[in-house]
């Protein structure tokens, strides 16, 4: 198995495979593959966890359901493209070593990649969209690819040494990495310093991943060019009058 990350402000991931070679990720994730490729969708695949395994995934933000991607006969190739702007990280997991990543980081991953919960906390409601915070745990011996948005910053804090982060700029860690959810100290940080309310403290020892660009800040910045309800209706009727014009002078002309 050879993978390739091509691009680099919206990169896809292509990978190689060998004959009966296979790599698995959550539904719709696909961009293309070529003709020796198998598809097999279920609700888990190796050491997956069966119905339990999935629903446990569909709660840290994942799908339910998993697709394997197989070369059958001959080698061939699948490829997976990055959902927003940012980089397609590797990471090469041993024998009982973990990761816990945003919920939405797992591209894909080997055969014996295994997805489930690792982090849930409720933030209130209003709060990251009203769904809390939520880290995937990343387990089994295998190779995985994550998709982190933006820019990615790297830290290897010491045992004792921590770092307050903004939740959304957290990517990826060691999950040997102490994780807490804090509250920004003082009444007027939390109302008006635009910060938000809570931040995410990590202590090491470990590796953490930071990514720049999260996903509430990539639509706050599109959301002045997004066309209200009242704008959608006004042009769908706009739409409409044309195709009724064009449809009424063809008929018109037909019957004259």
């Amino acid at each position: 198995m050879q993978h390739e990350v091509i691009g680099s402000t919206m990169p896809v991931l292509e990978i190689h495979l060998d004959p009966n070679e296979s790599v698995i990720a959550v539904s719709g994730e696909l961009s293309w593959m070529s003709a020796s490729i198998n598809m097999h969708t279920a609700t888990s695949h190796g050491g997956g966890g069966g119905l339990f395994g999935a629903l446990k995934r569909a709660v840290s933000g994942g799908s339910l359901f998993m697709t394997e991607y197989t070369a059958q006969g001959t080698a061939g190739t699948v490829a997976f493209a990055a959902k927003i702007p940012g980089h397609i990280v590797p990471v090469t997991l041993a024998p009982g070593q973990e990761y816990m990543i945003h919920r939405h980081g797992f591209l894909c991953g080997t055969s014996d990649s295994v997805l489930t919960v690792g982090f849930q906390q409720s933030l209130g409601a209003g709060v990251f969209g009203g769904d809390g915070f939520i880290l995937q745990r990343l387990s089994g011996a295998s190779q995985a690819w994550i998709e982190l948005g933006g820019e990615v910053v790297t830290y290897d804090l010491a045992a004792g040494e921590s770092l307050r982060v903004h939740p959304g700029h957290v990517g990826m860690f060691e999950s040997q990495v102490s994780f807490e959810i804090t509250r920004i100290k003082g009444i007027r940080n939390m109302l008006f310093g635009g910060d938000g309310i809570f931040l995410a403290q990590l202590t090491g020892p470990g590796r953490i991943w930071l990514q720049t660009l999260t996903l509430s800040n990539l639509a706050h910045a599109l959301s002045p060019y997004l066309p209200t309800g009242g704008e959608r209706t006004a042009g769908a009727a706009g739409t409409g009058a044309v195709v009724g014009s064009v449809l009424g002078s063809l008929l018109g002309g037909d019957n004259s």
